[in-house]
């Protein structure tokens, strides 16, 4: 999917563009996931995802979880949260999510 394509639907979600974020501030964020990877912490399951925009990346940090069913590669979706640095890296902590249908052309 094109960025264009993309940042246009940010637009259609209430939502900001990642580029625009500002730390700290309640924010809405829709984007592609472009990977999940479950990656344990101290043995405690994290699942890491990368959201992408078309303008910016940020990564999402789900604690306690191994999986979350429908949190796959290629799917959309619209988080809502309070965007964090964390080792350099925009990041936004346990998200409020909504899953949004397969896109089509």
């Amino acid at each position: 999917m094109d960025a264009d394509r993309l940042q246009s639907e940010v637009v259609d979600h209430d939502a900001r563009p990642i580029r625009d974020c500002v730390v700290g501030q309640p924010s809405t964020f829709h984007g592609l996931l472009k990977s999940v990877t479950l990656r344990p912490v101290q043995g405690a399951p994290v699942v890491e995802a990368d959201l992408w925009d078309g303008t910016g990346q940020i990564n999402i940090v789900f604690l306690g979880r191994r999986r979350i069913p429908g949190i796959t590669p290629g799917r959309h979706l619209v988080i809502h949260g309070r965007p964090i640095m964390r080792e350099g890296q925009l990041t936004m902590m346990n998200p409020r999510y909504e899953l949004l249908a397969a896109q089509t052309d």
